[in-house]
């Protein structure tokens, strides 16, 4: 069988929750700069605006999920203020030195809330966001878990949701293999990297899922570099009155 003919299971070294310090630090500092470099930003804040022109308001709640070191909300507070949408922002992971290492960084911005929460959790989906947000973290999850996953980000989101995530296919894999291997000086990125690509996703694999969640109104689109951009949407379109 292929090595990409389905979704690897093999876990990642940044799936520890435990990890911290100075590697963890160098290892999203890299991860950020490989995410802009690859253009993956964009598959992100372009989801948002399809999001926020569908459901026109005066102001979002939004809530980043795996958020990381918060670089997406960084590039998304960046993009609201350009878009001039008034846009208050949760970052939410399960690592709680990740979050700490996040409020530390991104201690500037104004309308963040950092929360350590696990998204199985109850208390995950008892506060209601507008839109939520997952940038590369959807492959961290088995199918199964990832059906579980999209029916609590159903129960948290009014709007929708985005997800921004790799396509599994071979000239990925390849690319981010050598580029790692020549570039970077994480021992964690080099080993995760190209294991991500084996963990993500088809697009027949976002369709079977998604309609595993009970979820029918989707779209999916390719974006490069070799990210599939998921646009999930809950409510009817707003309608603007003249």
């Amino acid at each position: 069988m292929s090595l990409f003919a389905q979704r690897s299971e093999e876990k990642e070294l940044m799936d520890d929750l435990e990890c911290s310090g100075a590697e963890l630090s160098h290892t999203l500092a890299e991860l950020k700069t490989i995410n802009r470099w690859l253009g993956g930003n964009y598959v992100s804040t372009n989801g948002l605006l399809k999001i926020c022109k569908r459901y026109p308001q005066d102001s979002y709640t939004l809530a980043d999920i795996g958020c990381g070191g918060g670089d997406m909300i960084k590039v998304m507070q960046k993009w609201a203020d350009d878009q001039k949408k008034d846009i208050n922002f949760i970052g939410i992971d399960a690592n709680k030195n990740i979050i700490d290492l996040a409020r530390e960084r991104l201690a500037d911005l104004p309308k963040v809330t950092w929360r350590v929460q696990n998204v199985f959790s109850e208390e995950f989906s008892e506060e209601k966001v507008d839109i939520s947000t997952c940038t590369l973290f959807t492959h961290h999850f088995t199918d199964s878990e990832l059906v579980g996953l999209l029916k609590s980000l159903k129960a948290k989101s009014r709007l929708g949701i985005v997800i921004n995530d790799l396509h599994r296919h071979w000239f990925a894999f390849y690319s981010i293999k050598f580029l790692t291997w020549l570039f970077s000086k994480s021992e964690m990125v080099k080993h995760d990297a190209s294991l991500s690509v084996l963990r993500s996703f088809s697009k027949s694999d976002w369709e079977k899922t998604l309609r595993s969640a009970e979820i029918d109104n989707f779209e999916i689109s390719w974006h490069w570099a070799f990210r599939w951009q998921v646009n999930i949407y809950f409510s009817k379109p707003s309608i603007k009155i003249n």
